[in-house]
């Protein structure tokens, strides 16, 4: 699955990648235990592929429409935005995505719901399939107040995929989250950055917001042959700018 790498690192890929499927997301129960996005590459697993101690039971998030946002589910981190909008939108009911789009990348995908699996470590987005992201769905749904999780591969053993550009994502750009109860949540991106995966940063990525907020995550940086893993991750920090009906 494409897991957290960051945006502004240097990468080994190439413009037809062929490596890097990924690593697992970590959900540890407590905030300050939360693993990052982990990727499995395409040619084998990764260095650390010992799985986990399996964290708690996460309850589906119950929606708590306010002014700036809403709270994602419980035993589900949420995070802080690097910097929160004072003009966001409302925050939104529950309701699952179905389409993602981002019009500067020419992104236009389908959604699948992500878990976590027996080894303790959210499942990835199926590799068969490039043009597919997830999100982890017993956290909050994008547009709900706290932070929505979405994973996409950079690339797969059949060549790029739907997040090979995320990197070169501009803050100001727009994100639009087809949902299924026809609503479009768009939100605008604050910034995006690339982290190491050895120094993730656990508390500003997955931390808890008043408001409603999505992170985009992905693999970046070089490409470990050793390992068989991207040395970084790329997220994506953006607010819920506007909603419209679909």
């Amino acid at each position: 699955m494409a897991a957290p790498q960051s945006p502004g690192s240097p990468s080994s890929r190439t413009a037809t990648p062929t490596v890097g499927l990924g690593r697992a997301l970590l959900w540890p129960a407590a905030v300050a235990g939360l693993g990052m996005l982990l990727i499995y590459n395409s040619i084998g697993p990764s260095a650390d592929d010992k799985p986990p101690a399996p964290p708690a039971a996460a309850a589906p998030a119950t929606p708590a429409p306010a002014a700036t946002g809403s709270s994602p589910a419980a035993g589900v981190p949420r995070q802080a935005s690097p910097s929160p909008s004072p003009t966001a939108a409302p925050a939104l009911s529950r309701s699952v995505p179905t389409r993602l789009k981002i019009p500067a990348l020419a992104v236009d995908a389908p959604f699948t719901p992500l878990a976590i699996g027996a080894s303790g470590r959210l499942d990835a987005p199926p590799p068969n399939d490039k043009n597919l992201v997830g999100w982890f769905k017993d956290g909050v749904t994008p547009g709900e107040r706290g932070a929505s999780i979405v994973a996409g591969h950079v690339d797969t053993k059949t060549g790029p995929a739907v997040f090979l550009q995320l990197r070169f994502l501009q803050p100001g750009s727009g994100v639009d989250i087809t949902r299924a109860d026809g609503t479009v949540a768009t939100f605008k991106v604050d910034t995006v950055e690339t982290f190491s995966k050895a120094k993730f940063p656990d508390k500003r990525v997955y931390a808890d917001t008043p408001d409603a907020q999505l992170r985009l995550i992905t693999c970046g940086g070089n490409y470990d042959r050793k390992a068989k893993d991207y040395e970084d991750n790329v997220v994506v920090f953006a607010h819920l700018d506007s909603v419209k009906k679909g």
